[in-house]
């Protein structure tokens, strides 16, 4: 996270724990992209996710956790509320 933050970039996982230090720390960078599907080949879920990344782009330059799922997605804006 930390290496993210200082080189401006987004973390892409399949691990739930990096939203959890976003909201446990109330940060505001880096932005994460959360992938929540159990198929995660590109085949399956490339296109999504390329399309939920470009209507995205300016969150997640700003600041934002994208949850992504092929069928659906959720943006919050950073830092997250104590709610999550």
């Amino acid at each position: 996270m930390d290496y993210a933050n200082e080189h401006d970039l987004v973390v892409i996982t399949h691990d739930l724990d990096f939203s959890a230090i976003l909201a446990v720390t109330q940060g505001k960078k880096p932005s994460v992209v959360q992938i929540r599907t159990v198929d995660l080949r590109w085949e399956t879920i490339g296109d999504a996710l390329v399309v939920a990344l470009r209507q995205t782009t300016q969150e997640l330059e700003e600041g934002a956790l994208l949850t992504f799922d092929p069928k659906r997605t959720r943006l919050r804006i950073l830092p997250l509320s104590n709610r999550m």
